[in-house]
């Protein structure tokens, strides 16, 4: 069977799993008002490895860590910096452990997103950490990832010019392939595609002006809604030839819970996966408020899509 960069490389559709967080909070685990599901690391480790085991009996071909919601300052928060090296690593042993349960195997994909880079601070509405502040985070995430064994590096939810790039130069300092993945919306115009951020609007032209140079090895438009998610596709691969990946949302985040509203029936879903593999992408999945059955709806259709040239 071929491997998951096999597949990449040979412009095979690999399928990766859905959400994690909000999987864990459809299962009734508590979510933590600094780090959202960041805390089931410690929390509740038996409910990720059984999510992680529904994806890959779903189809998925890679799990990501449950690492999205953490970095070292967010652990600070919760009254685990002690244990931050250890609770990082633990996130790939408990997606390895799934794999190993299962008896399927899969590739584990290491989550770093904003809260990976950024402090405490910034959570709290205040200036922006510096580079060098924001890369020894990332650095540390990365690296402890790496350290803990997984595949590659998913940066995730990356919604401006100066995070995402210290997130990719951490992210390229493991050595690992390092995937990208951009959270975009419209702007309230809805003539322009803007980063996800409440905080600060930067367009998806001027992210990939800072970005592109710096060579991702995938370029995911993921915890995008589905509605901008074909758009932003045609525009990154106006101007990038590599991989291309969706993993969209669907429904909407009231701080520390997602709202499970107009969720995307697992058809309807399928039926844009086909548009969005007509426009190059070869990278599938879910973000938040999609599962195991979204997964397995596009498991059974894959085998009927072609990837475009």
């Amino acid at each position: 069977m071929a491997t998951w960069n096999d597949k990449l490389a040979n412009g095979d559709i690999l399928l990766i799993d859905g959400a994690m967080g909000t999987e864990l909070e459809r299962r009734g685990v508590p979510m933590n008002e600094f780090s959202w599901s960041g805390a089931s690391l410690v929390e509740a480790p038996e409910a990720i490895v059984a999510a992680h085991e529904d994806y890959i009996r779903a189809g998925a071909e890679v799990i990501i860590t449950n690492t999205f919601g953490v970095g070292p300052y967010m652990f600070e928060e919760m009254g685990y910096g002690d244990r931050t090296d250890e609770l990082i690593r633990s996130s790939v042993d408990l997606a390895r452990r799934a794999r190993d349960n299962t008896g399927i195997d899969v590739a584990i994909a290491g989550s770093i997103a904003s809260p990976g880079i950024l402090n405490k601070d910034w959570v709290r509405n205040a200036e922006m950490p510096g580079e060098e502040a924001m890369m020894e985070s990332a650095y540390r995430m990365a690296s402890q990832l790496a350290r803990g064994g997984c595949d590659m590096i998913a940066l995730e939810m990356m919604m401006d010019d100066v995070v995402a790039p210290v997130g990719l130069k951490a992210g390229k300092a493991t050595g690992l392939p390092v995937w990208l993945g951009l959270s975009l919306k419209w702007n309230e115009a809805r003539d322009t595609l803007v980063s996800h951020s409440s905080r600060k609007e930067v367009s998806l032209d001027v992210m990939l002006d800072a970005l592109l140079p710096l060579e991702p090895d995938a370029i995911n438009i993921m915890h995008t809604g589905i509605d901008a998610t074909g758009p932003a596709l045609n525009r990154v691969r106006a101007r990038y030839d590599g991989i291309l990946g969706a993993y969209p949302e669907s429904g909407y985040f009231t701080m520390p819970n997602w709202q499970f509203v107009d969720i995307i029936e697992p058809a309807d879903l399928v039926t844009q996966a086909r548009a969005w593999v007509d426009q190059g992408v070869t990278i599938l999945g879910g973000c938040c408020g999609l599962g195991p059955v979204h997964i397995a709806a596009l498991r059974d259709a894959i085998p009927t899509m072609k990837p475009a040239a």
